[in-house]
């Protein structure tokens, strides 16, 4: 029977949080943006609780909380733990401040024949592309969402940060966990990601990759172009173009990251854009006037553009584990 004095023993000691007031030069929408980020409706590491946005992640000085709220003045924000320092520098990038949209005319979608996404990019005025600067932990959990339905990833990523990261400190409205150290992804057991559901393949491309974590992190941030973090990234093990276009997008707001061989997004721009699925190659195609910010146009159909009707059943997903 767990005791009151053992839940206190389990949950960390509540430092003193830090605070700061980000009043962004631009429109923003503070859910739209960074809410993207959330790995599901009970992801260890975001919560909405009411206005509040609550995130916990593994900075480079540590494990961090950050509860951010939205206000005529600005983004309040308060955060605990010894990287929180790093996490309210950090803030104004994961509030979009470094997404450039020059280039990038709204215009130029209703004089291209496509007034609807016109539409919505003017409705969702305020939406940034956020960017964590975390690069392990954007790799793997887009790697654990390779090839499975998003409710069997989530459930994946829930286990495994419960199981292996680190209890966030801070008055979290529910307990919460930052991902493990880049050596912790390494260490998990292969019974451990069995059980949480991630198939081998995925498995033994995270454990690869952290065994040089630190090295490829490094050469993703220092990359000048997308092109050459894509090389960086799909020269590893078990990491293609769809892995590497969502961990771009994630940890480094990559304005022009296409999530080649998805299996639904070909099928919604095609039909936003012509009425009709198309493949991959016609994605690519149907996209290419917005090279540059391609992500940004995909955004736009995801937020509100036209979405072709469901037929069929949903996937029953297939449950390995007990096997």
């Amino acid at each position: 029977m767990t005791t009151t004095a053992d839940a206190a023993a389990a949950a960390p000691a509540i430092d003193q949080p830090r605070s700061t007031l980000y009043r962004p030069v631009h429109p923003l929408n503070l859910f739209r943006t960074v809410g993207v980020l959330m790995r599901g409706p009970k992801d260890p590491t975001m919560l909405i609780d009411g206005m509040t946005l609550w995130r916990a992640s593994r900075t480079p000085r540590g494990v961090a909380t950050l509860a951010l709220r939205q206000s005529s003045d600005g983004i309040q924000a308060t955060a605990w733990g010894p990287g929180a320092d790093w996490a309210l520098v950090q803030l104004p990038a994961l509030c979009g401040a470094d997404d450039d949209a020059s280039g990038f005319d709204v215009s130029s979608l209703a004089a291209a024949g496509y007034p609807l996404l016109a539409d919505v990019a003017r409705r969702t005025i305020g939406t940034r592309l956020t960017r964590t600067d975390l690069v392990f932990d954007a790799l793997a959990s887009a790697v654990i969402e390779q090839k499975v339905t998003s409710f069997q990833a989530f459930g994946a990523w829930r286990t495994l940060i419960t199981r292996f990261g680190e209890r966030a400190p801070g008055p979290t409205p529910r307990p919460m966990f930052a991902p493990p150290t880049i050596e912790g992804w390494r260490l998990i057991p292969s019974w451990a990601w069995h059980r949480a559901g991630v198939e081998p393949p995925q498995s033994r491309a995270i454990v690869r990759a952290a065994e040089r974590g630190d090295r490829i992190s490094a050469a993703v941030r220092d990359a000048q172009t997308g092109a050459e973090r894509d090389r960086i990234l799909t020269s590893l093990p078990g990491i293609g173009a769809w892995t590497s276009s969502e961990t771009r997008s994630r940890a480094l707001g990559d304005p022009d990251a296409v999530s080649v061989g998805d299996y639904h997004l070909a099928h919604q721009v095609g039909f936003a854009l012509t009425g009709s699925r198309v493949d991959d190659d016609g994605m690519l195609e149907l996209l290419a006037p917005w090279t540059g910010h391609r992500h940004r146009v995909i955004r736009l159909i995801l937020a509100g553009g036209p979405h072709e009707a469901r037929r069929g059943p949903r996937l029953a997903p297939e449950d390995h584990r007990q096997r």
